[in-house]
């Protein structure tokens, strides 16, 4: 029985741990702001962002793992919680129009990177809502 469970926690774990890689590379794509290279250069606003989105991606493959009854239900609930948050940031990028997105960033903007952040948190929260059943 124990083994079974082992497994199982095994398994969930492995299927999430690839979902949540393959939800950041699709934003690495998908995205015009470079996090990692600007990372790499000590901008606090982009790691405050990755920050953001990767909780936001913890917060949806939770729900789907918590609600989920096979690694089929997971892997299908999960991905359309990323895709829905990758959405969610392409249409952040579109609704601000008093402000370029990326290049706020480019620039350390650190109230642009607290405003994503929260933003990214809460859509993560309304979309694990979404997922219970």
């Amino acid at each position: 029985m124990f083994q079974n469970l082992y497994a199982n926690y095994l398994a969930y774990f492995g299927v999430s741990a690839l979902l949540m890689a393959v939800g950041l590379i699709i934003f690495v794509f998908t995205t015009r702001t470079k996090e990692f290279t600007l990372i790499g250069q000590g901008n606090k606003s982009a790691g405050i962002v990755l920050a953001g989105r990767t909780i936001g991606l913890a917060i949806v493959l939770y729900s789907a793992i918590a609600n989920s009854i096979s690694l089929l239900d997971l892997a299908l609930w999960a991905s359309i919680g990323i895709v829905t948050q990758v959405a969610a940031n392409f249409l952040a990028e579109v609704l601000t129009p008093t402000f370029n997105v990326a290049e706020a960033l480019e620039e350390d903007n650190i109230a642009v990177a607290i405003s994503l952040f929260g933003m990214f948190i809460s859509i993560g929260l309304i979309i694990a809502g979404c997922l219970t059943y």
